[in-house]
């Protein structure tokens, strides 16, 4: 069957292009009571130093927004520790003197945390003090060595603050002697200690 040709109207219909739909936007008329277009403002004298008066940041340069963040400050909290125990000097005792001749033992954490631009310190450290001295022990003056353990103690802590003394060479002396020099140890060291453990809780505050 032979096909049927299109007349030329339908012809010219179907051949015909397609054209695109034009893009639609709005565009606002401006009106008396529209919102007047921002208009660049220079900043005076005054203007400049309210922004300067803002209260800082505690936190890093990063932490502008002053929330969470945690500084380690063990390296800085152990040596200011050693310094300043060590800066005890010698301690007259009802039969002689001592002094701290070192710092055997540091071990602890110390750390600064910043929260909602609000700073916290604290600390956890346990120590033991190297202790030489010399005593008068039925007019014979003699060398004494040994040393006081300060067990864990933390921020706030100080009043309960506790510590034990061992001699090194126990066996030279007899009981009644030993009680005496340990006693003194822990009468005359125990507040210059704490003294000393409560200027650097301060100045870890301070940081």
């Amino acid at each position: 069957m032979k096909r049927a040709e299109p007349r030329d109207g339908e012809r010219r219909s179907r051949e015909r292009p397609r054209r695109r739909q034009p893009y639609t936007y709005w565009v606002r008329e401006t009106t008396a009571d529209a919102a007047p277009l921002p208009v660049p403002k220079k900043l005076t004298a005054q203007d400049i130093l309210s922004t300067q008066s803002q209260p800082t940041s505690l936190g890093s340069v990063w932490n502008k927004a002053g929330t969470w963040e945690e500084k380690n400050l063990n390296n800085w909290a152990t040596q200011r520790l050693k310094e300043l125990l060590k800066s005890v000097g010698s301690l007259d005792l009802s039969c002689g003197k001592a002094e701290i001749s070192d710092v055997t033992k540091c071990v602890g954490d110390a750390f600064l945390v910043t929260v909602r631009n609000k700073k916290r310190v604290g600390y956890t450290y346990e120590l033991t003090l190297k202790i030489k001295g010399e005593w008068h022990l039925r007019e014979e003056k003699k060398t004494v060595n040994g040393h006081i353990d300060i067990p864990e103690f933390s921020f706030g802590e100080l009043d309960d603050l506790q510590m034990a003394v061992q001699l090194s060479e126990e066996k030279d002396y007899v009981q009644q002697d030993k009680q005496q020099i340990i006693q003194d140890l822990k009468k005359r060291f125990l507040q210059p200690v704490r003294e000393k453990l409560l200027q650097f809780e301060q100045e870890l505050k301070d940081r």
